[in-house]
Parts: structure tokens; sequence; C-alpha cells
């Protein structure tokens, strides 16, 4: 079994705090069928790939992804850039990369498959709305565990340097109003949960390379993921939608899945 990153350094105050629906991306990313998938798409190019994750959180999703690139991916020269909205998830996801990464060198130092070989290198952290700062078809692997939660409204975006905010001048009433907000980020998904990640959907086919990229998206059951499957297939010529990841029974109405996401193959 490979090893969850840690997030020991993460306040949980203002950032999502790993759950069900991260650990199904560890689970969906590093089984049998998904690995050998990527490294069958991966591992003969000789261009490192691109791993974004949009919603890095705590940074455990892709932290994972970083460490464990030789087994996803075939190839340990990856490399990896998270985006979040919230400056706190930017600044937790950084180090929670950072460790993981520091952890798989040194676990591998000496050993002779990794001897001249790349190493998977953390790109950044970057605070911005969605793929909004990044270049058009650049990204090979696009990861998102949206705020998916149905809710009234979606909280405001926050513009750049408004999550920063020296929480020590604040009165109790309004530091609990603060963090609040910065949490909802992460969960408050608007009608039907869906008002961000249709905004992410939208914004897939510009932001893949346009040869091999892949996203990878999940849903809850009110998000419907069926009804997102076939308008992906149908409304997009060429592309196809798949389930490849489940939660199990206990997550009752929440029951989640991870759609991959691609240009058919031709």
């Amino acid at each position: 079994m490979l090893p969850t990153p840690s997030t020991s350094h993460v306040s949980f105050d203002t950032v999502y705090e790993p759950a069900e629906d991260s650990f199904l991306f560890l689970d969906t990313l590093s089984s049998e069928s998904e690995a050998s998938w990527l490294t069958s798409r991966f591992n003969l190019d000789s261009t490192p790939p691109l791993l974004v994750e949009v919603g890095s959180g705590s940074g455990v999703v892709i932290a994972f992804a970083a460490a464990n690139a030789q087994h996803i991916f075939g190839r340990d020269d990856i490399l990896v850039l998270p985006i979040d909205v919230n400056h706190d998830a930017c600044r937790a996801t950084r180090r929670t990369v950072q460790t993981a990464i520091a952890e798989n060198n040194d676990s591998s130092t000496g050993s002779s498959k990794n001897q001249g070989q790349q190493q998977t290198q953390f790109v950044g952290s970057v605070m911005a709305d969605l793929v909004s700062a990044l270049k058009p078809g650049s990204v090979d692997v696009l990861l998102f565990n949206p705020p998916y939660v149905p809710t009234p409204d979606v909280p405001p975006t926050p513009s750049t340097g408004s999550t920063t905010r020296d929480t020590a001048t604040l009165s109790r009433s309004e530091k609990f109003e603060y963090e609040s907000y910065l949490l909802s980020l992460s969960y408050a998904g608007g009608a039907d949960g869906m008002e961000i990640t249709n905004r992410f959907i939208d914004a897939i086919p510009s932001t893949l390379n346009p040869e091999r990229g892949v996203a990878y998206l999940l849903l809850c059951a009110q998000n419907k993921p069926e009804q997102v499957k076939a308008r992906i297939v149908q409304d997009w010529q060429g592309w196809t939608a798949e389930i490849v990841g489940r939660s199990g029974v206990k997550a009752g109405w929440e029951k989640l899945v991870i759609l991959r996401i691609c240009r058919e193959e031709t």
C-alpha cells in the first residue's frame, strides 16, 4: 500500500481536511487499472508530463501523485503545479508536496532504478481561479475535487491577496466568519453543487494538451454524474468520459465517482 502524504502541518480551520473524496482520488490514481492506463499514455514520451491539481486544499492528492509518480505514470520526471483560490491552501500544499517529494527521494537514494534519472519537480503553488492562470493546451493531467455540495449560492471568488488577512487583528466573531468563508470555498457548489464544476468542465478542452491531455473530475450523486458523462460525449465530438473510481456505500447520498475525461485515441 502506498503511503499517504503527511498533512500534520496543515491548519484545518481554513483548509479542507482530507476526507473520503480525497482518498478516493488516491485509490483511483494508484489502482492497477488506472496506473496501467496512465503509464501506457505517458511513459514513452520524452517530454515530462505536467500534472495540475485545481483546488489542491491540503495538497494530499497532488503530493501523493508526485511522490508515487513511478508507480502511477511509469516515470519519475513529472512536473507538478497545484492551484487554489485560498492562500492558506496554497501554502499548505507547497509544504505537503515538497515534503512528500523529499521523503520519496530520500527513500530512493542509491536505488539503481533512480540513478541518473530526473526526479519529480515542484513547479510552484499558484493562487488563481480554476485554470485562469494556465497557458491553453499546456496541461497533461488535470485533477479536480470540486466544491460539489449543493448550496443556495457560491461564495465570491477572492481577489489576489484577499485571503491573506492577519487574523490576530480580528475579533472572535470576525475570525470565525473569515475562517468559515475560506472553508466554504472548498465545499459550496451552488445549484446542484455544479456551478463551479460546470465552469471547470467548460475549460477542459482548451486547457488540456490536445494530444495526450486527460482530466479527472470527482462528482457526488447529486451532481448527476451520468448526465455529466452523457453531456461530454454528446456535445464534444471525439471525446470520452468514463467512471474510473467509485466510493463505497457508506457515503450515502454523497456517493462519489471519478470521471476520466479525454479525447478518443486515434
